[in-house]
């Protein structure tokens, strides 16, 4: 074997190995992006005049709380906010986000949320790795919050309680975890003073 024949091998092994490592990276990279965990943000549409009837618009409450909502949600992530908001067909769902998709400059997706199974599967999919906001009514919240595998102890909602938010983190591997936060005006129940 000649020095050119053993120069031409030593090359084609170096470019051999550089192909190989730009494969894995490219590879590796898009498994982790494939893999990031989904942020899903799920509240009840805020005050209405009728607490059981969501067709209602928004009282002057209901007002002030949507654009709570949207300041404490407008800058969620520091990196890049909110992807998505989603509201359910009715009126009162579509007004509290509004201030936060003016805000942020992006359009309210109009879901029927009474299809959690549909839902569930399409935020899973379409959505991962993205941060999410999803309002919905207050008998379909804890049935969207366990179908995403989150807490099965989502206590029930009552007619006048408006200011419950639930973040879930769906990781790409392990335990789906769900925070209850309030926001706006605190809700008081008839048994607790205010």
């Amino acid at each position: 074997m000649t020095e050119l024949d053993r120069k031409k091998r030593r090359r084609r092994r170096r470019a051999g190995a550089i192909l190989a490592f730009l494969v894995l990276a490219v590879a590796l990279t898009w498994f982790l992006e494939s893999q990031a965990t989904t942020t899903i943000i799920v509240v009840r549409y805020a005050d209405v005049a009728d607490g059981t009837n969501p067709a209602s618009s928004l009282t002057a409450a209901g007002r002030r709380r949507a654009r709570e909502l949207a300041r404490v949600l407008a800058d969620i992530d520091v990196g890049g906010g909110l992807d998505a908001i989603f509201a359910n067909q009715n009126l009162s769902s579509q007004e509290t986000v509004r201030p936060l998709a003016e805000r942020l400059d992006i359009p309210v997706q109009v879901v029927d949320s009474k299809n959690v199974g549909g839902l569930r599967d399409m935020l899973r999919t379409e959505y991962k790795g993205k941060i999410v906001l999803v309002v919905t009514d207050r008998d379909v919240l804890p049935r969207l919050i366990r179908r995403l595998r989150g807490s099965e102890d989502v206590p029930a909602i009552a007619d006048a309680e408006y200011d419950n938010i639930y973040v879930l983190t769906i990781p790409w591997y392990g335990k789906v975890k769900t925070i209850r936060l309030q926001y706006g005006e605190a809700y008081a129940s008839k048994s607790e003073p205010r």
